[in-house]
């Protein structure tokens, strides 16, 4: 397989401090590739170190087969796209989109093509004579993904182009992003600490904690078999419910004395021998009420604490095993704070971890 981004062993310190390290990356010719996590997971330092704007410490980076380690960003084959717009608010839309070419010196008519082909897929044509002052955020970040677009590189880095949107503009041009990748069919990098824009972006994400790739799979991967109980916590919103306890063969005691047999469980490598402290994690949507909740393994009695509707769906609060746990369940459904109903886990689909290392089992 083509590698349009190979990262081999790749270090970086800023000091003493070891921000990134010998970590190792692939990435597929016309992948879509999502950096996630928290602030400070060195997400956005990879970034960076792909785009040239950082000197790493050791390691390299191949972008289309050639060894890019030392290069001058401009010489990387890519086009990048911040989270702040910086357009030249002096400029028309259009001189904003044609000022990288205009300085390469390519000739006129090719600008003018380059632009105009922009300015077609991003739908911005009307706002070319506009001022940066005179557009939404929207309009400026679309013509921000533009001035990386006709450059026509190989490989597009974002850098959450879309953190400083109101939520409604954010999940439209979450769409337009999607779309532009698959005209374009360009490998495209982008960094987020949102989950909802990884699972629907990303062909696949690595999920970054530390400096270090905890996971790098498919969205429907990481989302039913996170690897270790951070993923597991990070995916998810509301988050994956954990109950502590202690395995042994098919049954789950959980601290409280709660036993849940877990026998319908698929295990990564077979269940483990004897007894084993682990930490059982069940998605709210994967806990059921009523008539649903008898078919399940495990079922109980609990008390609605409190109920949070969201239109298409509800979520509620309960308590199980002694532990506090959400659910969510269809809006159609009718539930109140006071109502004791009956709760069922779909241990099947659960997720089963080691208390000790957090790996999962």
């Amino acid at each position: 397989m083509q590698h349009s981004v190979s990262i081999r062993d790749l270090s970086l310190n800023f000091g003493n401090v070891k921000v990134l390290e010998h970590l190792n990356l692939d990435i597929a010719q016309g992948e879509f590739i999502v950096l996630l996590g928290p602030s400070g997971c060195g997400k956005s330092t990879l970034l960076n170190c792909i785009a040239g704007l950082l000197d790493v410490s050791g390691g390299q980076i191949f972008i289309s087969g050639k060894n890019v380690t030392w290069e001058e960003p401009k010489d990387r084959g890519i086009g990048m796209v911040f989270q702040s717009y910086a357009l030249y608010p002096q400029m028309t839309v259009e001189r904003n989109l044609s000022f990288g070419l205009r300085v390469a010196g390519m000739p006129k008519a090719e600008i003018e093509q380059r632009v105009k082909r922009a300015a077609e897929i991003l739908q911005i044509e009307p706002l070319l004579q506009r001022k940066p002052a005179n557009l939404s955020g929207g309009q400026r970040q679309r013509v921000a993904i533009g001035r990386a677009l006709v450059r026509d590189v190989d490989v597009f880095l974002f850098d959450e182009p879309l953190s400083n949107l109101d939520a409604k503009l954010r999940s439209d041009l979450r769409v337009e992003i999607k779309r532009l990748h698959q005209r374009l069919k360009n490998t495209m990098i982008y960094v987020t600490h949102d989950q909802i824009e990884a699972l629907t972006l990303a062909d696949r994400i690595a999920i970054m904690k530390n400096g270090v790739i905890q996971q790098l799979a498919d969205p429907h991967t990481i989302y039913n078999k996170p690897v270790n109980l951070y993923v597991a916590g990070f995916i998810g919103s509301p988050s994956m419910n954990f109950i502590e306890g202690t395995l042994d063969g098919a049954n789950f005691t959980a601290n409280d004395g709660t036993v849940i047999p877990v026998g319908s469980y698929e295990y990564v490598a077979g269940a483990p021998a004897g007894a084993a402290k682990a930490v059982l994690g069940v998605r709210p949507e994967h806990i059921f009420l009523g008539a649903e909740a008898e078919a399940m393994p495990y079922k109980a009695q609990a008390e609605i604490e409190i109920v949070e509707p969201m239109g298409s769906e509800t979520l509620a609060w309960t308590k199980v095993a002694g532990i506090p746990v959400t659910f969510r369940c269809s809006s159609d459904i009718v539930i109140n704070a006071g109502d004791k109903v009956t709760v069922g886990f779909d241990i099947a689909r659960g997720s089963m971890f080691d208390a000790t290392t957090e790996e999962r089992l």
